[in-house]
């Protein structure tokens, strides 16, 4: 009888080594050669070999959209939520050195837009670097024979004293031109542009000096398109970088979808069961061992 219970016990020891072997072959469990203590090991450590103990604290896996969506919105947060830092840094480094661009170049064009528009109302020149009553004498003395009429009907007064955009009729103006264009009230955009921009106004620049041939520019004409071209320099750069940042959103996401499917393709989770010698026997420590490949 007591034999057949050494040899049961035997058998089951033999058993559940097989048993554990198969369902993990990395575990490895030292006997001592004692039945009470293998025995012991072995009831101790089976709820181990079947666990894994530290499942919740082993990492979740990343969503793809959302990671995706937070990168959009801002770019380098969806890179923060796959804990890529430095991929993350990157993205938000670009995103502020864009937004600095833009912004910086957008008010450098104010301000030279505003400086060009100075130069050609002149205020503080009575005579005006650039004036529509000059170029509206100009137009009836070398279109119209210097049609008397017709320059009554233009220039309403003349009260040097008032603005010159404030002594036209403007529509007068409008129908008179010979030339490609029609010349805009004076304030919007197209008005500052043309005077710059046309050989057809460069009669009304005050150092103008072609007479009937306006396809000679004067210096003061020339020096304020050069300002202007300036500015719009500056817009173009500010646009770009506009443009810059959507770029950055887009590549951040895709990037971020890109990386959190990544993070779940690689991460390697690797647990077992490590035997360690103790003062008193051996012991079966669980051990959790991650690897992330990028």
């Amino acid at each position: 009888m007591k034999t057949t219970k050494i040899f049961l016990l035997f058998l089951f020891l033999m058993i559940s080594a097989f048993v554990f072997g198969q369902e993990n072959p990395d575990n490895k469990i030292e006997l001592t050669g004692s039945l009470f203590a293998d025995s012991k090991i072995i009831s101790s450590n089976y709820i181990e070999l079947n666990r894994n103990p530290m499942a919740d604290d082993l990492p979740s896996k990343k969503s793809p959209v959302l990671s995706g969506v937070l990168s959009a919105i801002i770019p380098g947060a969806g890179q923060v939520y796959n804990e890529d830092w430095w991929i993350a840094g990157i993205f938000v480094a670009v995103e502020a050195a864009l937004i600095t661009t833009a912004i910086t170049y957008d008010n450098k064009g104010d301000d030279q837009t505003e400086f060009f528009e100075n130069y050609a109302d002149d205020y503080n020149n009575p005579d005006h670097n650039w004036s529509v009553v000059r170029y509206a004498e100009w137009l009836v003395e070398f279109e119209y024979n210097n049609d008397p009429e017709l320059l009554n009907r233009i220039i309403i007064s003349n009260d040097p004293n008032l603005p010159p955009w404030e002594r036209i009729n403007w529509a007068e103006l409008n129908a008179a031109e010979t030339g490609s264009h029609n010349l805009p009230p004076h304030g919007e955009q197209q008005y500052y542009e043309m005077i710059g921009k046309y050989h057809q106004y460069a009669g009304g620049w005050n150092d103008y000096t072609g007479g009937a041939n306006n396809s000679q520019i004067s210096p003061n004409f020339d020096y304020y398109s050069g300002l202007r071209g300036q500015a719009n320099d500056y817009y173009n750069t500010s646009s770009t970088a506009v443009i810059g940042i959507y770029i950055n959103h887009l590549l951040s996401a895709a990037e971020a979808v890109w990386g959190a499917t990544r993070f779940n393709n690689n991460l390697a989770v690797n647990f077992r069961v490590e035997p360690i010698n103790t003062a008193t026997g051996t012991e079966l420590i669980p051990t959790l061992n991650m690897k992330f490949s990028f």
